[in-house]
């Protein structure tokens, strides 16, 4: 997916959130971003692996932190 079609899909989800963290990462303003893999940011599984991937491509470390509660 082009970044411009899944930023229009986010507009369209009214994810202005998941825009602000792309557009952070685009000006060097988010460098890590934890994560609980089994949630990730988005409920639609595909568009989720789009975003991370773009923000990876954008320089950003993912950390993966773990939601198993003891």
């Amino acid at each position: 997916m082009k970044k411009e079609d899944m930023l229009q899909t986010l507009k369209e989800q009214d994810l202005t959130d998941i825009i602000e963290l792309i557009e952070d990462a685009e000006n060097g303003d988010l460098e890590e971003l934890e994560l609980v893999e089994s949630v990730g940011l988005l409920f639609d599984e595909a568009l989720n692996k789009e975003v991370i991937q773009l923000l990876q491509d954008l320089g950003v470390k993912i950390i993966y932190v773990t939601d198993d509660e003891e």
